[in-house]
């Protein structure tokens, strides 16, 4: 079977990396490690909000596809724009891949949410097979936009060494893009609680961090928050390595694929909105929480015990988390069944 995967641009981009793009890319490797053939189309643009340039190349791309091809577009690509995609439905086998739901990008203006998930609902009612990255996130698109079924196909998560930390307390590290989404500013405001104790922490991502330099800046907490942009490759391992305690404040997640690096390395976590890679790996917070995140951190410094228990958790958690293999398995079962089917989009 040929499978077409239609990537939003900048999907391989080290200086921008995000989960959304390394699980498409991992899952391309493993769908080929299982002798499928994928195609990929790569349509640059603005995504979910495209110019006319990027309307036109995905509208031609299409349109350039054969009748009957099994296509499996990336849900940034695709949940905007059903006015191109939905036309394709009847002719071809599309499946939506959904990474975060459109509307539960923050920091957008009410109306434009408003617009984007309206446009969602269409696209993924229309196409044959929607597939989430976690079984909350299955669960949100399945009774928000009234669909039948979502497949949910996890994330997998390559082994790892256990990281051997700094003092076993005081070195955080949150991995995480710089927007309004992954919480920092809440973070920030949680560690200016504890600054009469000794920590440090590490904020690695890409992003623009003016608002939250000036966060640091009105606590004083410059020279105990280092912000290192994003990283890769030995750079991000050695963050990793040396993590006492990973935290991932987040408003909203579909699954979290950085919490599971971090319990790949038996390093507590702390985090929000995450329960399917969290799992019984970690302490589990409300979104937006300040003040049980700092109470949180304040146990952490100070609670001997519960460090030992958090530690536990994750080491434990370390030894249940699936593999990419699996992941890309998955991915294929669903791609093989749209592919036998000789129904209707629905």
């Amino acid at each position: 079977m040929t499978l077409h995967f239609v990537l939003p641009g900048g999907v391989d981009d080290p200086t921008s990396p995000s989960g959304g793009n390394v699980y498409d890319r991992r899952v391309i490797e493993g769908l080929r490690a299982l002798g499928t053939e994928v195609h990929e189309i790569t349509v640059p643009g603005t995504w979910p909000q495209p110019d006319l340039n990027a309307r036109a190349d995905l509208a031609r791309a299409l349109v350039a596809l054969d009748d009957g091809a099994v296509v499996l577009l990336d849900g940034l690509v695709a949940c905007g724009v059903p006015e191109i995609v939905v036309p394709h439905a009847g002719r071809l086998r599309l499946i939506v891949l959904v990474h975060l739901p459109l509307a539960a990008e923050t920091g957008l203006p009410p109306a434009v949410t408003a617009s984007l998930d309206t446009a969602e609902r269409e696209c993924l009612r229309a196409v044959r097979a929607v597939i989430a990255t976690s079984p909350q996130a299955a669960r949100h698109l399945t009774d928000h936009h009234g669909l039948t079924e979502v497949h949910a196909v996890n994330p997998g998560t390559d082994p790892a060494p256990l990281a051997t930390g700094t003092d076993g307390v005081s070195q955080l590290l949150c991995v995480a893009s710089l927007t309004p989404r992954k919480g920092h500013d809440v973070l920030i405001e949680a560690l200016a609680t504890v600054a009469d104790l000794p920590w440090t922490c590490t904020f690695v991502g890409p992003g623009r961090p003016t608002q939250i330099q000036h966060l640091i800046t009105h606590h004083a907490l410059t020279s105990r928050i280092h912000l290192t942009g994003p990283l890769a490759g030995t750079a991000l391992d050695r963050a990793y390595a040396t993590a006492d305690l990973f935290v991932l404040p987040s408003r909203a997640e579909t699954y979290g694929m950085v919490v599971t690096e971090a319990l790949a390395r038996g390093i507590p976590v702390i985090a929000s909105a995450v329960p399917d890679a969290l799992a019984t790996g970690g302490l589990l917070l409300p979104p937006g929480d300040v003040t049980a995140l700092a109470q949180a951190l304040h146990r952490w410094l100070t609670d001997n015990h519960w460090r030992h228990t958090l530690r536990t958790q994750a080491r434990t958690r370390r030894t249940r988390l699936s593999t990419w293999d699996e992941t890309a398995a998955a991915l294929a079962r669903v791609a093989s069944a749209v592919g036998a089917d000789c129904g209707g989009a629905g």
